[in-house]
């Protein structure tokens, strides 16, 4: 048995690099030995470290019998069944969302989704907004807003122009030695970011439709690449919404960490921040430390969980 690490899946095969560097064919046979709880459309994913027989030593093909240290992951409703759940990636350090305020729009519940979802899985996050050499007054005025909205929050936001590498400088530091995450709409620019972060990777990269606005898929399965200076990108398919799986209504504040910092100060344990009296929640957005627009966000997500009971 040999041992390696999953760099791309197709749904059937896998891409699988040895602890000597040789890539290998792999498929699954028969049950992995995997955590009960997790099920998933997809057992084996990008970023799992597994253990493997070799098939075809010549053809470089082999069987994955087992998936090991596998210290976290982040699931999504699955794009063909929404009663199941869809691991992106395994064995991350950092999630980033890849955004634009224009060409196409990414709305801030999309944002918010995705954010919730990363806290959820113990998964650190930071926003990109990409194309920032394309705003005009009235999309810098909404960048500027975003800066405040997740700022507060605590998160990290970078403002960049994926095709000007002076914009890239410290984005770049904070990839060095991480295995990173990265997601967004389809037409957002991933491909291009992550081409400039790794010159010669040349992923395929498409124009966002002109009569639509949005953007086309170029990415098609998971797959994942060395950078450079050390560390590993995770580039995903865009995704056009993302559906979020198995949250409780009455967790879903612990998620947000500027509701979580104050909500102890509740007056009772299991407000849900909307109509209860003497909630610490809903004063700390009258008093400006919550914002107005993560809390309409909170409410909104509380209501599409409660339309499933």
């Amino acid at each position: 048995m040999k041992q390696g690490l999953v760099y791309k899946s197709t749904g059937s095969w896998y891409s699988v690099r040895d602890r000597e560097g040789v890539f290998w064919d792999a498929r699954i046979k028969g049950k992995l030995k995997i955590d009960e709880d997790i099920s998933s459309t997809n057992p084996v994913a990008v970023g799992d470290h597994v253990v493997f027989d070799v098939e075809d030593e010549n053809i470089k093909t082999c069987l994955i019998k087992e998936i090991t240290d596998r210290h976290n992951y982040i699931v999504r409703v699955s794009p063909h069944n929404k009663n199941q759940k869809h691991i992106i990636a395994a064995n991350i350090d950092l999630a980033l969302l890849v955004t634009s305020i224009a060409d196409p729009r990414t709305s801030t519940g999309f944002i918010d989704r995705f954010l919730l979802t990363a806290e959820a899985y113990h998964i650190p996050s930071v926003i990109v907004v990409n194309k920032t050499d394309l705003l005009k007054q009235k999309h810098a005025d909404v960048l500027r807003l975003w800066e405040r909205i997740y700022g507060m929050a605590g998160y990290e936001v970078y403002p960049v122009a994926a095709k000007d590498k002076s914009t890239l400088t410290t984005l770049a530091e904070r990839l060095i030695n991480k295995t990173t995450l990265f997601s967004g709409h389809s037409g957002v620019g991933k491909s291009t970011l992550i081409n400039q972060f790794i010159p010669g990777i040349d992923i395929k990269t498409k124009v966002v439709s002109g009569w639509s606005g949005k953007g086309q898929h170029t990415t098609t399965f998971a797959e994942m690449f060395d950078l450079p200076g050390g560390g590993r990108i995770i580039d995903t398919p865009g995704v056009k919404e993302f559906g979020l799986i198995d949250f409780e209504k009455e967790e879903l504040s612990q998620y947000f960490p500027e509701m979580r910092v104050v909500m102890k100060d509740c007056k009772f344990n299991n407000c849900l921040h909307m109509n209860e009296p003497g909630c610490a929640v809903k004063q700390a957005v009258i008093d400006g430390r919550v914002s107005e627009e993560r809390y309409v966000s909170y409410v909104a997500i509380l209501e599409s969980i409660e339309k499933k009971w």
